[in-house]
């Protein structure tokens, strides 16, 4: 499944949407269904708040099941960004926030990132139980 989506406000919706879509299609348990969807949310909420894409760029997500995972890719236009080198200091707990990239790390891992022609290319895998 492939979604096209503007960094936008809306675009964390459709997002969501999309994975859940794809959760259900995919028939994936209701763990592994629910875990997606916040990676989704999580990832595509910082490349919109943090990544700093021009408005008429797309953040590009395809979402595909292979065995005993789920791989999703996604493709943005913002600042280079590594979750692999990423410094992480814990959840900002006076303006709440911040689990997003250690959820997202405890949950899948990245199997290629790469800056190609002003945009991010990242492939997390999701393994399934």
């Amino acid at each position: 499944m492939r979604a096209r989506l503007a960094p936008d406000s809306a675009a964390v919706g459709r997002a969501l949407a999309a994975a859940r879509r794809f959760a259900e299609a995919a028939r994936l348990d209701p763990t592994a269904a629910d875990r997606l969807a916040i990676v989704v949310e999580e990832w595509v909420g910082n490349v919109v708040d943090h990544g700093g894409a021009a408005p008429g760029s797309r953040i590009d997500l395809a979402l595909a099941r292979e065995r005993s995972l789920v791989r999703l890719t996604v493709s943005d236009a913002g600042a280079p960004f590594d979750p692999r080198t990423a410094g992480f200091e814990g959840p900002n707990l006076e303006r709440g926030g911040g689990a997003g990239l250690a959820l997202i790390a405890a949950w899948t891992r990245v199997a290629d990132y790469r800056r190609r022609g002003g945009r991010n290319h990242l492939v997390f895998e999701m393994p399934l139980p």
